[in-house]
């Protein structure tokens, strides 16, 4: 049991002095950054698509692509950036499209005075059009119907 123990704890300590990079030299990930390297800040590096207007959907219940930047978009419980043009009262003096009916149902399907508070943080659905090439391949094609 004694040897099993010193044995564990001399891999543990031999952990400890070999660098992880060293072990992972010529490892890649996805975005072609090497496994070793410190993570790259997040931020939204991709170029904001500008498209004219929203990009088609791709599947049935897809939710719209957002057709400019939401940096610095501040999505609080007290606060929503997004409604300060997308809101029904806003809506018609921004020109901004007026956030769905379906976000103002509870998970009951019963109708809110306001946003449904599992609807409220718009960016957990939708994301800002960029033109990222996929990280894999990929051979989808949308619904016939769309």
């Amino acid at each position: 049991m004694k040897t099993a123990i010193k044995k564990a704890v001399g891999i543990a300590a031999l952990m400890l002095v070999i660098p992880f990079s060293a072990s992972a030299e010529g490892v890649k990930s996805l975005r072609e950054n090497a496994v070793g390297d410190a993570e790259q800040h997040a931020h939204n590096w991709r170029e904001i698509r500008d498209a004219g207007g929203l990009l088609p959907r791709d599947f049935v219940q897809q939710p719209p692509l957002i057709p400019h930047s939401t940096t610095n978009y501040q999505v609080t419980l007290n606060y929503n950036k997004c409604m300060d043009c997308h809101s029904w009262s806003r809506s018609a003096t921004t020109g901004a499209t007026k956030v769905s009916l379906t976000h103002f149902r509870d998970r009951d399907g019963e109708e809110l005075s306001s946003v449904s508070p599992r609807r409220y943080f718009c960016l957990q659905c939708h994301v800002s059009q960029t033109d990222a090439k996929p990280l894999v391949g990929n051979d989808f094609s949308p619904a016939p119907g769309l």
